[in-house]
């Protein structure tokens, strides 16, 4: 062998890509853009749930996240995880055989990548890092065999799955969420065409890449709602009685797009209207500070109560000693925005009353009035309205917290979503 650090290596022969048998487990990579990540337990159980049913999944993550806590289950996915570096030989040896071998898709893939990601100097930044690691992926996915490739989120994973699918031939999907989506559509008209389907969250998300991308791109277009386990989740207790504190949950990142901040606000009119509460906020990030400065401000900081990151198991106990589940949702400046948030899936498999947004796609969860009750976004009234109803009419709690559980066990079950997005791969692999 060539002592070249640079030498190419002879291509391995991958193993056939076979088709219409339906019964033979699949090889699947993912694509995301940070592994391990406690607030993203959705791409964990869809991994986890493919491997339940039999079939295999190389994880490939652009970039590694070092967290502070990761869930249990994820230990031994992290332990046999594709990290690669940003760049090293082992990635230039696969761009220069990529090169040499497909010089034309090599240079006309990287200039797609800088036209279509022009208009903004972050995602150009990101798009030409990712690129010759996903020119490496192609290699070691094709020597792995794998069947297909399936990214979580439209922005990079996306389109380091693009460009896998350019050099492997292997055929590939993504999963569309929220922010990714909705804050920057760069490359999404041609992400869209040369996948063999896109997966949107919601409806909402259909309809939106729909009216970015044309309606000929529809047959690829199919809604998949993330899914948990409602085996993993046991129902909440009620309140026993009326003296107890009304206990109020809000799950995720503290972060403006999540909107805590009008919470506190409402939390403190209910103090003004002779109820009494508890707000739980669980989980960390960058408004942490002013979120409890706030919460002093207000002269509520002995009842909101900052968890910080918690294991989902953690989240899971929790949830079970709530009376409601908040999710406060705002549109940002910058363009974040939620799609459907995962903890109000957990918190319907808990039988808890859901209290959301008018949003993206969280009425597809939270319907107004049956399983919860919606508010505009930003709007302090209506969440001091809708808290307070809950609060005083058990009754109405019950049935909302019923009907969540029955919606969440018909439209958001893990094992049946997971098998859904596998046909769809299937019918990818056989074309």
């Amino acid at each position: 062998m060539s002592s070249d650090p640079l030498a190419i290596a002879p291509e391995t022969p991958s193993a056939p890509i076979p088709t219409a048998d339906t019964d033979r487990p699949l090889r699947l990579a993912y694509i995301m853009s940070r592994f391990p990540k406690l607030t993203e337990t959705f791409v964990l159980d869809e991994i986890l749930e493919h491997e339940r049913q039999g079939h295999s999944v190389e994880v490939f993550p652009l970039w590694r996240e070092e967290p502070d806590l990761v869930h249990g289950d994820a230990l031994p996915i992290v332990a046999r995880a594709h990290f690669t570096p940003t760049l090293d030989m082992a990635i230039l040896r696969d761009n220069l055989h990529c090169l040499l071998s497909k010089p034309g898709l090599y240079v006309s893939t990287l200039l797609c990548l800088v036209r279509a990601n022009r208009r903004s100097l972050r995602y150009l930044a990101g798009a030409l890092a990712v690129f010759p690691k996903a020119c490496s992926f192609a290699r070691r996915m094709r020597r792995l065999g794998i069947d297909h490739v399936h990214a979580h989120f439209a922005s990079h994973p996306a389109a380091a799955a693009f460009v896998v699918g350019r050099f492997s031939g292997i055929p590939w999907s993504f999963t569309a969420h929220g922010s990714d989506l909705h804050r920057e559509q760069s490359m999404l008209r041609e992400k869209v065409e040369e996948a063999a389907f896109v997966v949107a969250i919601s409806d909402y998300n259909r309809r939106f890449i729909l009216d970015r991308v044309g309606q000929p791109c529809a047959p690829k277009l199919v809604v998949i709602h993330c899914g948990i386990d409602p085996a993993r989740h046991g129902r909440a207790r009620r309140r026993k009685a009326a003296e107890e504190p009304f206990e109020i949950v809000c799950v995720g990142t503290l972060h403006e797009v999540k909107g805590q901040g009008f919470l506190l606000e409402a939390c403190a009119a209910l103090t003004d209207r002779g109820l009494r509460w508890r707000c739980h906020l669980i989980g960390d990030g960058p408004d942490r500070e002013r979120l409890e400065t706030r919460a002093r401000e207000l002269g509520i900081g002995e009842r909101v109560i900052f968890h910080g990151g918690c294991e989902r198991r953690e989240v899971g106990r929790l949830l079970s000693q709530m009376d409601v589940c908040v999710a406060p949702s705002i549109p940002t400046r910058d363009g974040r925005r939620e799609g459907i948030p995962v903890v109000l899936m957990e918190a319907a498999a808990a039988a808890l009353p859901l209290v959301g947004s008018r949003l993206s796609g969280i009425p597809e969860l939270v319907s107004d009035g049956e399983t919860g009750l919606l508010v505009e976004p930003g709007d302090v009234g209506g969440l001091v309205t809708a808290l307070e109803r809950i609060a005083r009419d058990p009754r109405l709690a019950d049935r909302l917290g019923t009907n969540a559980h029955a919606l969440l066990e018909s439209a958001f079950d893990l094992e049946r979503n997971v098998a859904r997005l596998r046909e769809q791969i299937r019918t990818g692999v056989a074309a």
